[in-house]
């Protein structure tokens, strides 16, 4: 089998991205960027990935896509809804951080984080960095974030964690971004990413 056949086959059977599964049109707007960091903050601690895309619906559902949105919605209104998805365990630090997170990126980039983006000056590592300030982002997040957002941001491109590419040389695959970045155009970056984190996940619990 070669290097494109197995790309091709991972696209088809795990190619989906996280945004994608949470009814995130991810563009370089200002709601869905901060939609696709609200789902990273849910995906940041040790929780199955279905239960935070539910809490994403949950939280999306109950009108909180925006900064303002979410800084204006009651703490206990976030846990329950939290609750709803079951995201058990994590509801009340999530919420916390939800309302601590929105009202950083309401009141340092006026609820647009295209404005972190230019304080970065477009810097992949400060990109990074920026993000790891939102309350709960840690490097996990900021991976996520970065895997998902090189499809509006491409600076960001290739980004492929060390959970992706570790999975990637799992399958004969390049173990570089750069190398894997060659087997598929640039639109399909989020989605490669994302089917071998699967695949790596899909592999060690088998």
């Amino acid at each position: 089998m070669t290097q494109r056949t197995t790309v091709r086959e991972l696209l088809t059977e795990h190619g989906r991205t996280h945004a994608e599964e949470a009814g995130i049109h991810l563009a370089n707007t200002p709601m869905p960027l901060y939609q696709l960091l609200t789902l990273c903050v849910l995906f940041s601690v040790r929780i199955k990935a279905d239960i935070a895309v539910a809490a994403a619906h949950e939280v999306f559902a109950a009108g909180w896509r925006t900064p303002r949105a979410m800084a204006a919605s009651s703490w206990q209104d976030r846990v329950d809804a939290l609750g709803r998805a079951h995201y058990r365990r994590y509801d009340e630090s999530t919420a916390t951080a939800l309302g601590e997170g929105a009202e950083l990126i309401r009141d340092r980039y006026a609820g647009d984080l295209r404005r972190l983006r230019e304080a970065a000056g477009e810097d992949p590592g400060r990109i990074r960095e920026l993000l790891r300030e939102v309350p709960r982002i840690g490097p996990v997040g900021a991976d996520i974030f970065c895997r998902e957002a090189q499809g509006v941001w491409p600076e960001l491109r290739p980004a492929f964690d060390r959970r992706a590419r570790r999975a990637a040389a799992d399958l004969g695959l390049p173990g570089t971004s750069e190398g894997l970045a060659r087997l598929v155009d640039a639109e399909d970056l989020p989605r490669l990413a994302a089917a071998l984190v699967r695949a790596g996940l899909s592999s060690s619990r088998s």
